[in-house]
């Protein structure tokens, strides 16, 4: 198992250590509840080292990273990120992803951890532009300050002004002395706040200077688990749970970062072009159960009938709303808002409802 350069720190913290994507990452520190509320309400911090870096470049790179993502990079501006996906060729989705333009030449891909070594493989095999691929997923550590404070934590030690980095855009700048940081007005909590991206020599620095300025603000380490409770109170897609190499984009709700524009000719587009003409089969929901119970991945979905008509890709008990909450998949036309629908939990059927994502609102 790797280890992050804030693995000494999630020691100290009290972290509580799990293997993930070959890494010995902190499951939770104070708890799955504390921890969610606390970036909810206030300002948490994960190390999220464990994700991948790609970086393209050259003159032939945003013609390569159109035709293998779904999005259209080409109204991507200098200095925003942009959510996509790359598709399979068999109608499925090999990872989804963030993309981020410095310029048309220069271009940094950010991939799941559990599929790093897979999107590099997919990349190479396909680059028929010949654009320049650097995997600098080793060598580069990322933090996600996140929290509706995060900003006031971040401003204690940046002259960058953040107030002007609208949502998804990035700079390039200082934290804490430390130059070079990429700063980007992202995340994968709903909860707002900031991911940094600098060299791993630099993690230690960095991580302290946070912890410092935050401090009366309240800021705490926070793990994998809330990350994903809090992904999941937003509707966010998990890559293994709601999306696969057997599901596309379409179904999974991601027709908004499908599209089908003129010079957009990107892998599987005539097949995504079919399916969207002659119609789903099935869509990925969310739903909250209206008796006692917590869906988990896997569980069979049920008509009123008793029969099956899909199945959980995720579900918890929000810490916020103390409401069971999950996504799935069910086949079409049991997906409308409000429907009901039956979680099989423990051989017993619970009644749910369908309903929109997020769950979750903030104030």
């Amino acid at each position: 198992m790797k280890k992050t350069v804030f693995y000494d720190a999630h020691i100290a913290s009290g972290g509580r250590m799990v293997p993930f994507a070959g890494y010995e990452m902190p499951v939770e520190f104070s708890g799955v509840k504390n921890e969610h509320i606390l970036v909810r309400k206030k300002v948490g911090i994960f190390d999220v080292s464990h994700m991948g870096e790609i970086w393209v470049t050259g003159d032939s790179a945003g013609e390569f990273i159109q035709r293998m993502t779904t999005n259209d990079l080409y109204s991507l501006r200098s200095g925003k990120v942009q959510y996509s996906c790359f598709p399979n060729g068999k109608g499925g989705i090999v990872d989804d992803l963030l993309i981020y333009k410095f310029h048309d030449t220069r271009y940094l891909l950010v991939v799941n951890a559990s599929n790093t070594e897979k999107d590099w493989l997919w990349l190479n095999d396909n680059n028929t532009e010949k654009a320049v691929l650097k995997n600098e997923s080793e060598n580069t550590s990322q933090l996600a300050v996140q929290g509706p404070l995060a900003i006031m934590v971040l401003q204690k030690v940046t002259k960058l002004e953040l107030e002007s980095l609208p949502y998804f855009t990035f700079k390039i700048g200082n934290i804490g002395g430390v130059n070079d940081v990429l700063i980007s007005n992202t995340g994968y909590t709903g909860a707002g706040g900031y991911e940094l991206y600098f060299k791993n020599d630099a993690g230690p620095e960095i991580y302290e200077t946070i912890m410092k300025a935050g401090a009366e603000f309240g800021i705490a380490p926070a793990g994998l688990a809330s990350r994903d409770t809090l992904r999941l109170e937003m509707g966010f897609c998990l890559y293994g749970n709601g999306i696969d190499d057997t599901t596309s984009p379409l179904e999974a709700g991601l027709s908004w970062i499908t599209k089908f524009v003129k010079g957009n000719e990107f892998i599987d587009r005539n097949y995504l072009e079919m399916q969207k003409k002659e119609g789903l089969k099935r869509k990925l929901v969310g739903f909250e159960l209206t008796e006692r119970g917590i869906a988990r991945k896997d569980y069979p979905i049920q008509n009123k009938e008793g029969e099956q008509i899909g199945i959980v890709t995720s579900g918890t008990m929000s810490p916020i709303s103390l409401k069971s909450i999950g996504m799935g998949y069910v086949a079409i036309p049991y997906n409308n808002m409000g429907a009901s629908i039956y979680i099989v939990i423990r051989n017993k059927r619970i009644p749910a409802r369908i309903v929109r994502p997020p769950f979750y609102k903030p104030e």
